[in-house]
């Protein structure tokens, strides 16, 4: 079996951690667009998918913060391939 160099290592890693950050933005695209299309619902069905809707708030918000994590990280894999 032959040993990957760390610079092989890392650049795998680095195609990783980009379609990690890429994965987290459509999803954080796909849960804004969702909650923008239910604002456009009359109010009695946007009573009606409020649990759906805070659902997708707390889906958004940890793509968010999971994506800002995977930024680090894809920085750091980046210092050490320069």
């Amino acid at each position: 079996m032959e040993q990957k160099t760390k610079t092989e290592i890392l650049t795998s890693a680095l195609e990783a951690r980009e379609q990690e950050v890429l994965h987290y933005q459509i999803n954080i695209d796909n849960y804004t667009l969702a909650l923008a299309e239910i604002r456009k619902l009359p109010d009695a069905e946007q009573g009606e998918l409020q649990p759906f809707a805070d659902q997708l708030r707390g889906l958004l918000a940890s793509e968010k913060l999971e994506q800002k994590k995977a930024k680090i990280m894809l920085e750091v894999v980046k210092q050490q391939l320069e």
